[in-house]
């Protein structure tokens, strides 16, 4: 993987926490997963090991749980 994956549900904290990631790394260093518009990949987040969202997963694989807007529980419904 050659940049971070960013995955999120669409509430509030999801939002702005997409917001500061694209600010701080850059719009080209990341992809933006939203579970809303395609929740086809929820099962390739977990797999990566996101436990809630909103979750970055780095290049090398570390996932960063940022705040917490909804458990993947929640998100798969």
């Amino acid at each position: 993987m050659s940049k971070s994956i960013f995955y999120h549900a669409g509430c509030p904290v999801c939002v702005s926490a997409e917001h500061d990631i694209v600010n701080l790394i850059g719009a080209e260093n990341v992809e933006i997963v939203h579970f809303g518009e395609d929740n086809s990949r929820i099962p390739e987040a977990e797999k990566a090991g996101v436990k809630s969202v909103p979750a970055l997963v780095t290049p090398n694989g570390n996932v960063l749980h940022i705040n917490f807007g909804a458990s993947m529980d929640a998100v798969k419904g």
